[in-house]
């Protein structure tokens, strides 16, 4: 589901993390990835609202992610040495009461290599 926006979002992700390395602030590679986006001419907003929902009727309070990619991809970066799996269900929670079904938790603070998760939930699927 959504598999070619994700391999172009994780294709700018990893730009990012070959640039910036790894260990500074969230908000340093919040900016960073949202520039990279748009050199790339990838879709996105930036800590935008999202509705939320119980029982199908809609919440006031909304959740703002860190980044929504192409429409359909909800994204959590994280700058930690190691994710947890507090993070996964933070994601998890946030594409469950918004109703996104692919959901993308991103690590910049991971010393080797950049980490990330995919999350799918089907029953909200397209």
């Amino acid at each position: 589901m959504y598999k070619d926006e994700g391999y172009k979002f994780m294709g700018a992700a990893f730009e990012v993390y070959n640039v910036q390395g790894h260990g500074l602030a969230e908000e340093i590679y919040q900016e960073s990835l949202e520039l990279e986006l748009e050199m790339r001419a990838i879709g996105f907003r930036g800590k935008q609202e999202l509705a939320c929902f119980y029982k199908g009727r809609e919440l006031k309070k909304r959740y703002i992610p860190d980044l929504f990619v192409c429409g359909c991809l909800l994204v959590e970066l994280k700058s930690v040495s190691k994710l947890l799996p507090e993070h996964d269900s933070q994601l998890f929670n946030y594409m469950r009461i918004t109703k996104q079904p692919v959901g993308y938790l991103v690590n910049f603070g991971h010393k080797d290599t950049l980490e990330w998760k995919r999350f799918i939930l089907s029953e909200y699927g397209a």
